[in-house]
């Protein structure tokens, strides 16, 4: 049974990104399921750190923006907003070239905190980075809007 509570059209949430650190990193959202969004941020010059290797916080990005992303997806934005409280991230094997592809799925889905996983994976779908999300449920007049 599918948690989202807003269209998940792949263009409607790729156009959220415009003049973004999302756009300026090549975040795309490349996926959704009944109860996960994915995906994907080239290993090139923005992301990469001065060894080659892809930047941790440029990982972390990418969960955020998967995580936060799904969180919204999950309210009625009338009503709610979800907000970032903490987020953490292991990295676990490096990458120097391609894309890594992120997946989020929810670990809790509560009236005023979510929790997400973020799986980002490469290619060859070996574990690069896992996440862990928290996300604050605030009502929408505590938040504004682009």
């Amino acid at each position: 049974m599918a948690i989202w509570k807003q269209d998940t059209s792949l263009e409607r949430l790729n156009g959220w990104s415009r003049s973004t650190l999302m756009e300026a990193l090549g975040i795309q959202l490349t996926a959704t399921g009944d109860d996960w969004l994915q995906g994907t941020m080239p290993v090139d010059q923005r992301t990469q750190q001065p060894y080659g290797l892809l930047h941790g916080g440029a990982s972390v990005a990418l969960a955020e923006t998967l995580g936060s992303t799904a969180a919204m997806l999950t309210l009625d934005p009338a009503k709610e907003r979800a907000v970032g409280l903490d987020i953490n991230a292991n990295h676990v094997r490096g990458v120097t070239s391609g894309t890594v592809t992120g997946t989020a799925r929810p670990l809790h889905l509560g009236r005023s905190t979510q929790v997400w996983e973020i799986r980002i994976e490469d290619e060859q779908g070996k574990l690069v980075c896992i996440s862990r999300l928290t996300m604050a449920v605030v009502p929408a007049t505590a938040v504004g809007t682009r």
